[in-house]
């Protein structure tokens, strides 16, 4: 169990499920060639999931020190699993996960798109020992790899099997990936904030540059309730312009009570957040809130086949 902790098992299942939930939820609805086959689609989903897991190993190894002032219940290298030992799970997750993507680069005749594994892998591991530190730049890269997780379905999915007589209708789905990227980007930015203010005494006492630290836990938790209006104005037009505009009334209702009615309660509740457990709380919020909203996507393409159907 104490390896399933480590490499944060719930977060990888949602990460891997989100990653189906885009290809058989949406791409494979829409009648349209792919370039990988179920059991390749499979691989890219364990490269991802593999390098997630050596990014939390890394992360834990270079955070004892922290996380034994942030939450000490749940240190786990220096105390179930050694050091010596977290960073050999953290080489073969890695070598592995690499591996497998340089695999997939071949398969689809794109030999140099495995840099992409090896610059995730290697970002990981930079914020892990630097970036974290570092004023917002560390949130920043965090949410940019989610989000990149979420393009590059398209990049080996969607890219290789575009051609002169595809090409529109392939652009149209990877503009739909590429605005989930951005909405998953601006969630977990918000949440990556708002774990620093949670992590707020032994980041300072760490000697860490996060927004808590330099701006005061007030002023940051007045910062996010500002930022936190960017995904609900998005989310406005968003549904305005596509599922109301398309008088899509069941995506629309689910928009409102799983996604935007949500985000508003966070909104509500950060102004007045104050205790470690006030955030701990709202992070747990965006964290629903990204995974509803991922989902949407199978709700949206459900309801617009149900509509053509009529």
């Amino acid at each position: 169990m104490s390896f399933l902790n480590l490499i944060r098992y719930k977060n990888l299942l949602m990460l891997a499920l989100m990653q189906i939930i885009f290809r058989y939820g949406f791409l494979k609805l829409q009648n349209i060639d792919l370039a990988l086959a179920d059991w390749q689609y499979a691989l890219l989903v364990l490269s991802t999931v593999l390098i997630a897991a050596a990014g939390y190993v890394i992360n834990d190894i270079f955070d004892q020190e922290t996380d034994r002032e942030n939450k000490p219940d749940k240190v786990i290298v220096g105390k179930s699993i050694s050091e010596a030992k977290a960073y050999n799970i953290y080489a073969l997750l890695n070598v592995s996960g690499v591996a497998i993507g340089f695999y997939l680069s071949n398969v689809i005749m794109r030999p140099n798109f495995a840099a992409i594994f090896v610059l995730i892998a290697a970002t990981l591991y930079i914020y892990a020992t630097s970036l974290k530190q570092m004023l917002l730049l560390g949130n920043i890269v965090v949410a940019l790899l989610l989000s990149l997780s979420v393009i590059i379905i398209g990049i080996f999915d969607l890219f290789p099997a575009t051609d002169t007589a595809n090409q529109e209708v392939m652009a149209s789905m990877f503009s739909i990936l590429l605005d989930y990227a951005i909405f998953a980007f601006m969630i977990n930015l918000l949440r990556e904030i708002v774990k620093d203010l949670e992590d707020f005494d032994g980041d300072f006492k760490q000697g860490m540059s996060t927004l808590a630290i330099v701006f005061g836990v007030p002023r940051t938790a007045k910062l996010v309730f500002v930022l936190s209006f960017i995904p609900i104005i998005a989310l406005l037009i968003y549904i305005n312009n596509y599922l109301v505009a398309h008088n899509l009334i069941a995506a629309t209702i689910y928009s409102f009570i799983f996604i935007l009615g949500p985000m508003l309660y966070f909104s509500i509740k950060i102004w007045t957040a104050q205790s470690k457990t006030d955030f701990h709380a709202l992070s747990k919020v965006l964290k629903w809130i990204l995974f509803f909203g991922i989902l949407s996507i199978l709700f949206i393409t459900l309801n617009i086949k149900y509509h053509a159907s009529k």
